[in-house]
């Protein structure tokens, strides 16, 4: 285990929280929810690819974690010795494990059954609050050092790469990156894995599995991502998308003893999970990324027993049986007593001539530490003024060699005062208003953007590396149509502005048992802390529903 020794942040150096060792109080009170094991000859307790795993406790002896990774072959990652335990954030799900564990000769361990397991964690608080630290740490050390992941091979800049890169970094799991374009190695490890420029981009796991360009629902499946829907289960609550409102619901629900799933296309985090730093967002006094608000809420939600499917779309709902049935894009259906929508809004596409060739190739709808690297030492461009527009214009200028924002409107307008003044305070920074894209132009990848000044009509062309897009809002819910009132932007109609049939909660849609929140309904607040308020709030009017029945 080698910590990044100028990295205060790595958690290899925090080895006190990523590998703590509880009290004998605390390992005395752990007995009572499992049984004691003792071991003559090395033993795996567990590999690489199970699912549902049990949690172990050393009383005497040592536990060797190894890593099964494609280049180096098996490494120890580390020896757990008494009072430490193992596991990570898959123990909380029905995800594959990243590491394997051997139990050393001597060794005495308490094992907790994973059945057990949740019913240990809320019954010991004090003990949760400490696994659960080390468990969030232990997965930033993975992604940090790339330990348990997988090889992706492909150009660094290229469309399909970047998806692939940032369906797993979103779901948090740890890549190993080979860009053909730079790597020394790569011609010779494409040689000897039997790889075709042709076939990239490829997904090399440790057993030496490859995957061509495959798609997130495959690349999920193969590695254990997903927790699939229980077939024949039917749900209390069925959660579409896992954004700050959707996961809110979920945690609310899971915690209220409701049999709870969640349903989501990508990863848990939704339009939030790509912002570098949320800053306004109550308790975090230092700001919190995105990403890691949306982790802690995914672990919360499955603390209390969520389920989440994640690479799986909803693209329909039928509304004339009960329990509902929601339809996915992988021909499976989830039955539920009531469902909660939480689909949000993505960001509007422009009408700027060139757009679509270079989607995916200098078009970004996210500002991540994926596209800043991109991106970095080159001009680019952001479109939009809300707060996102203006988290990624701060955020970029760290690593950009310039940031240009343009904008319909002065910034002041709909950006909260903290980001106008990083803004204006900005040498890295140009704000250019009333300005939009006229057009795009490049080779394979995006080289320079033209835009428009909307007053004069004159132009100006600028090489760029990217352009980030975060203006509007479409509403994700094509898939509700025929099933509940929306407004004519496609927003879910809910409470007092269902004329037909009024609802009796401000969460309530035009049908009984179905509910929307966040930015997926109109008139919200386009806000993470709104969004996470009316998910929480709307498990009360699930709750009075169920009781009640159609």
């Amino acid at each position: 285990m080698a910590a990044m020794a100028d990295d205060p942040t790595d958690p290899w150096r925090r080895e006190a929280q990523t590998f703590p060792r509880l009290s004998d109080e605390m390992i005395e009170r752990a007995l009572a929810y499992g049984r004691e094991e003792t071991f003559s000859e090395p033993a795996v307790l567990f590999e690489r690819g199970q699912r549902n795993i049990d949690f172990f406790l050393v009383l005497d002896g040592h536990v060797d974690i190894v890593a099964d990774d494609f280049r180096t072959g098996r490494t120890n990652v580390y020896a757990y010795g008494q009072g430490q335990f193992t596991g990570e954030q898959n123990l909380f799900n029905q995800r594959k494990v990243l590491l394997g564990g051997i139990a050393r000769p001597g060794a005495r361990l308490l094992r907790i059954a994973n059945a057990d397991f949740r019913t240990f964690l809320v019954g010991e608080p004090d003990i949760g609050e400490i696994i659960i630290r080390a468990y969030i740490l232990r997965r930033v050390g993975f992604i940090r050092h790339s330990r348990g992941g997988v090889l992706l091979v492909g150009r660094g800049g290229n469309s399909e790469v970047l998806r692939l890169r940032r369906f797993l970094s979103r779901n948090v799991y740890p890549i190993e990156m080979v860009d053909t374009d730079s790597d020394a190695t790569a011609a010779d490890l494409l040689r000897d894995l039997g790889i075709t420029e042709d076939d990239l981009p490829i997904v090399v796991a440790p057993d030496r599995s490859i995957l061509k360009k495959p798609g997130n629902c495959q690349l999920a499946d193969a590695l254990g991502i997903s927790e699939p829907p229980e077939p024949g289960v039917v749900y209390d609550v069925a959660v579409a998308g896992a954004g700050p409102a959707g996961l809110a619901a979920a945690v609310y629900a899971a915690s209220e003893g409701l049999k709870t799933i969640v349903l989501e296309p990508l990863a848990p985090g939704g339009q939030a999970g790509t912002s570098s730093k949320i800053e306004n967002y109550l308790g975090f006094p230092t700001g919190i990324s995105g990403m890691a608000l949306a982790g802690r809420a995914h672990i919360q939600a499955q603390k209390f027993g969520a389920r989440l499917s994640v690479s799986r779309s909803v693209t329909g709902i039928d509304c004339s049986v009960y329990p509902y049935r929601l339809t996915l894009d992988d021909g499976q259906s989830v039955l539920a007593r009531s469902v909660v929508i939480a689909t949000g809004a993505r960001y509007r596409r422009l009408s700027a001539e060139n757009y679509d060739r270079f989607e995916g190739n200098g078009v970004h709808y996210a500002a991540t530490a994926m596209e800043a690297q991109v991106c970095s030492g080159q001009d680019i461009v952001v479109v939009g003024g809300g707060n996102s527009a203006g988290q990624a214009a701060v955020f970029l200028s760290r690593s950009c060699r310039h940031v240009h924002m343009l904008i319909r409107r002065g910034i002041a307008t709909s950006m909260s005062d903290y980001l106008v003044q990083r803004i204006e305070r900005s040498s890295q920074i140009t704000v250019h208003h009333p300005c939009e894209i006229a057009a795009l132009d490049g080779g394979d990848r995006l080289e320079s953007v033209t835009w428009m000044d909307r007053e004069n009509g004159a132009t100006r062309q600028v090489p760029v590396g990217g352009l980030f897009v975060m203006i509007g809002a479409s509403p994700n819910t094509e898939w509700l149509e025929g099933c509940i009132d929306l407004d004519r932007n496609g927003f879910v109609h809910t409470g007092a502005q269902c004329v037909k049939s009024p609802a009796t909660t401000p969460y309530a849609t035009s049908r009984s048992g179905i509910f929307a929140v966040g930015d997926v309904r109109g008139g919200s607040v386009k806000r993470v802390a709104s969004a996470v308020g009316e998910g929480s709030v709307v498990v009360q009017a699930i709750h009075q529903f169920l009781q009640q029945g159609l």
